[in-house]
């Protein structure tokens, strides 16, 4: 049931207005002043303002201009007297969804009030839609639908406001520095610094001063104090990239840190305290790095607390389609062609979900950004893409990957279930359109669905 809040001066007019409005089944507030309309606001959820235009103290478009503060989308419909019909098209110029001039027609009256209301609805099922879309397929810059995806959602809401010290595994390109920030901005460290240091980029050396800072003279050109990265993350999170390129040296100092909480600049003797919260990333397994002797198990267990599992980009397809879309929309401000780019090409798109993406997510984020450049029309063609793609799509069926002793018939099968899958996913499931893509009868394709048992609809293929 809707709610509307009635707003006039006239003691009268909102019981009379109440009692029609009542009768059609939405359920009403009153207020007799706009300081009073605030305040039901503030405490009450309200679907539409029905407010008088003058009133004293605040009058209508003063209490327009505090409720679009309030809520831009909540619609407002002014009752105006004879006369004031200027001041009403000021208030609809500043927001204001219509008006109305007393006295008033009852039909009028809710003829305007069921196209408010609806419009709202029609505004509160789109932010329902958005904030399912933010739950379900997004946390902060990370986006994903696949069920992998949102149990690292899940897993990040989780961990977020704990301190404990978290170990991002995954290849390069996946997005660990992204499931970072998404942490330390969800947590409550997040008005501190973020600061992010990659092992791999610097000389052991480098590195022991870039972490841990250094005093004046400590070596040839430390011409002053600096302070490293742990210093400057106090009371934030430091970020440290690549973790298992650390040095034995640099892993024991390391995990004095984590045990004392304390440290020494390079060349200095004083002892400085840091609050941080340690996050590591890895493109490498590290349990097998400690099994090999490469890196220290006891550092392993103070880093590994909660440990996160990013998987490749191949291994969550179902993501590839919807991170594409959202790359065409962040570089679509840059695209200097005249056409903005609407879809792609479904040879484009088989492609995607062919391809091995060594690169994971930052390769596809780099495919589309070329593309967005090189595409003359509103819909990115495999002319648009890098050579290497175009020959992984006109590539033929490599009969070295089958076993020489394979069975035809179970070959084939095998073949067949494969592309049935592949075109009712580039189909969204709509049998009709993956008919047509294998160049069968919707018909035959049901009798072949059946057969190998695939769940179709709101199930996904097995």
């Amino acid at each position: 049931m809707e709610t509307i809040l009635i707003v006039d001066d006239e003691k009268n007019y909102p019981p009379i207005i109440s009692t029609v409005l009542e009768g059609e089944g939405y359920e009403t507030l009153m207020a007799n002043s706009g300081h009073q309309a605030m305040g039901i606001l503030k405490n009450s959820d309200v679907d539409l303002v029905l407010a008088d235009l003058k009133m004293p103290v605040m009058n209508g478009i003063e209490l327009l201009e505090q409720i679009r503060t309030r809520d831009p989308d909540l619609p407002v419909i002014m009752m105006t007297a004879y006369g004031t019909v200027e001041k009403a098209v000021e208030a609809m110029q500043k927001g204001a969804h219509n008006f109305i001039q007393k006295p008033f027609d009852n039909e009028q009256l809710v003829i305007f009030v069921k196209k408010a209301v609806a419009m709202f609805n029609l505004v509160k099922e789109n932010r329902n839609l958005l904030n399912t879309f933010r739950r379900q397929y997004r946390f902060g810059s990370i986006i994903g639908k696949s069920k992998s995806m949102r149990t690292i959602f899940e897993l990040i809401r989780k961990v977020a406001p704990s301190g404990a010290s978290v170990l991002i595994e995954g290849e390069s390109g996946t997005g660990k520095e992204l499931v970072a920030k998404s942490i330390h901005f969800n947590s409550p460290r997040n008005e501190k610094p973020f600061i992010a240091v990659n092992c791999a980029a610097l000389a052991e050396t480098l590195l022991e001063s870039e972490l841990f800072g250094h005093e004046k003279g400590a070596f040839t050109g430390a011409a002053s104090t600096r302070k490293g990265r742990f210093e400057v993350a106090d009371g934030g999170t430091l970020f440290l990239d690549e973790i298992g390129e650390l040095s034995q040296n640099l892993q024991v100092k390391l995990l004095r840190v984590l045990q004392e909480k304390t440290f020494e600049r390079v060349g200095g003797m004083k002892s400085i305290h840091v609050d941080i919260r340690l996050i590591t990333a890895t493109n490498k397994r590290l349990k097998e790095e400690v099994a090999a002797g490469r890196f220290r198990d006891d550092l392993y267990y103070r880093l590994n607390v909660v440990r996160i599992n990013l998987p490749s980009l191949k291994a969550r397809d179902e993501d590839i389609l919807l991170l594409a879309n959202h790359f065409i929309k962040k570089f679509a401000d840059e695209r200097q062609a005249s056409k903005p780019v609407k879809g792609i090409d479904q040879a484009v798109i088989r492609m995607f979900y062919e391809y091995t993406w060594p690169g994971n997510v930052r390769e596809l984020e780099n495919v589309i950004e070329r593309a967005m450049i090189l595409c003359p029309g509103e819909t990115i063609q495999l002319s648009d893409l890098p050579r290497d793609f175009q020959e992984n799509v006109s590539r033929p069926l490599n009969l070295k990957n089958i076993a020489e002793d394979a069975n035809l018939n179970e070959t084939l099968a095998l073949v067949e279930k494969m592309m049935i899958k592949r075109a009712l996913k580039l189909s969204n499931n709509v049998q009709a359109r993956a008919a047509a893509v294998l160049g069968i009868g919707k018909s035959g394709l049901n009798q072949k669905i059946k057969k190998y048992d695939l769940e179709i609809g709101s199930k996904q293929a097995h």
